[in-house]
């Protein structure tokens, strides 16, 4: 299949700079698979909706401040932390022009950082004079691009952003961007949910390759980077049991990408990885159902969707939540696909 053919036309008001004033009061669309029709609720109907056989698979994975902000001779930079290693940071930079080798980045506290190496693609290795916890208290939350918040709104809102931009449930610290579908669960509808459904947790580390751009006209040319899993043995047997009269609902594409590579090992490993890239004519083991956001045009992650639900069913939807005024990306509306 062609890339072109997971493009569609998003007008840019419907882009969420912020999220629901509310945990849960963001829109629900459900999507019915076998039938085609659509519905419209809010999140916090998701107890309800949700089908009484079901039980969910979450993403504990907890969401690094990972933007900084700092100062190149009087000019503002942007920095999102990739890798740490050996007291080496790895970030992507811009304007990367600005950070050749051995420029010297300001940060407040008077913290620095010196360029020693540049990659390709915006990426630079920083050498700083602090440690690592240190670099994190002066961090932001990981917003992708498209949410556009510059310094003075970004300083404004860090704060707000930091708490609204992880999930109730987050626990293990190592993701750069958030798993978003999680966002729209309240305090109130998970404990309204537990009541009545078993939720599972698994890890699954968000980095690069989630959000990397697909960069070749056929799409089974393309290769997504690795990421880091954990399903601990305890929770595979509490999956596999329900799963004998229950359907699985993935809460996210990391769920689900988890989830599926899992099924795929010979070896049923507590840790591995993955590497796995799901397109049409993809065969789910795992996941009955999807909780997820609205994803951009030509994504890895639109693609997944796609083919979970078809292609057709998808390009409907989202004409529908365009012509209804759903919000769309990480701060945006959520569809349930059953």
């Amino acid at each position: 299949m062609k890339i072109n053919e997971f493009d569609f036309e998003l007008p840019a008001g419907r882009i969420a700079r912020f999220p629901a004033d509310k945990r849960g009061n963001s829109k629900l669309m459900v999507v019915d698979r076998k039938t085609g029709n659509i519905f419209h609720h809010i999140f916090d109907e998701i107890v309800d909706v949700l089908p009484d056989d079901s039980f969910l698979v979450v993403n504990r994975s907890k969401v690094v401040p990972a933007k900084l902000f700092g100062n190149v001779n009087g000019k503002i930079i942007e920095l999102l932390i990739i890798k740490v290693s050996d007291g080496e940071v790895e970030v992507f930079g811009l304007p990367a022009k600005k950070l050749k080798i051995g420029t010297i980045i300001e940060f407040e506290n008077k913290l620095n950082a010196e360029v020693i190496g540049i990659g390709d693609k915006g990426k630079r290795i920083l050498k700083f004079n602090c440690n690592y916890e240190k670099i994190l208290s002066l961090g932001y939350a990981p917003l992708p691009p498209y949410i556009k918040r510059k310094y003075d709104e970004a300083k404004q809102n860090r704060a707000y952003d930091l708490e609204r931009y992880q999930t109730l449930y987050s626990k293990e610290l190592g993701s750069i961007a958030a798993p978003t579908a999680g966002l729209h669960f309240s305090e109130k509808n998970l404990a309204e949910l537990k009541k009545k459904k078993e939720i599972i947790e698994l890890v699954l580390h968000v980095g690069t390759a989630t959000f990397q751009t697909i960069l070749v006209d056929d799409i089974e040319e393309h290769r997504m980077g690795k990421e880091f899993i954990t399903i601990t043995s305890k929770n595979s047997e509490k999956i596999y049991d329900l799963k004998k009269d229950k359907k699985l609902t993935a809460v996210g594409t990391t769920s689900v990408r988890s989830l599926e590579t899992y099924a795929l090992q010979k070896d049923k490993v507590e840790n591995f990885s993955s590497e796995i890239f799901i397109y049409p004519g993809f065969e789910f083991k795992m996941v009955d159902r999807l909780i997820t956001n609205f994803h951009l045009p030509k994504s890895s992650l639109f693609i997944l969707v796609s083919a979970f639900a078809g292609l057709e069913l998808m390009q409907k939807a989202y004409r529908i939540a365009i012509e209804k005024n759903y919000n769309f990306f990480s701060y945006g509306d959520a569809m349930l696909i059953l």
